[in-house]
């Protein structure tokens, strides 16, 4: 995994993504998941792109189940913006790095008006 993006856990999501200053996106994913692991290059690149604005975190929903069902994550991949601790936005499904893009900077233009 790109050192962009982090791992974060059941323990360290209130910390890493709830209470973080800058939008996280968070990826929903399991090892088995091959929409999953066709995404994380696509994941990384975002990471990659806005190192300098915002998180980019994964989160494995087999070993964080209760991450994973607190925000009612029944398919994966799944994609949710977080911004000011708050889900803002929502992508179920493997996707292209474009609209991973839009999604965040709808929310970074947000932050800087």
């Amino acid at each position: 995994m790109s050192e962009r993006v982090r791992t974060v856990s059941d323990s360290s999501f209130e910390k890493e993504v709830l209470q973080s200053e800058r939008p996280v996106l968070v990826d929903f994913w399991a090892e088995w998941c091959a929409p999953c692991r066709m995404l994380t290059p696509t994941v990384e690149a975002v990471g990659e792109q806005y190192v300098d604005s915002a998180e980019v975190v994964k989160l494995n929903v087999d070993d964080n189940p209760a991450t994973a069902q607190r925000y009612g994550i029944k398919g994966i991949p799944t994609l949710i913006l977080f911004r000011g601790g708050k889900e803002v936005e929502r992508i179920v499904g493997a996707t292209g790095k474009e609209t991973i893009s839009r999604m965040i900077e709808k929310h970074l233009s947000l932050v800087s008006a």
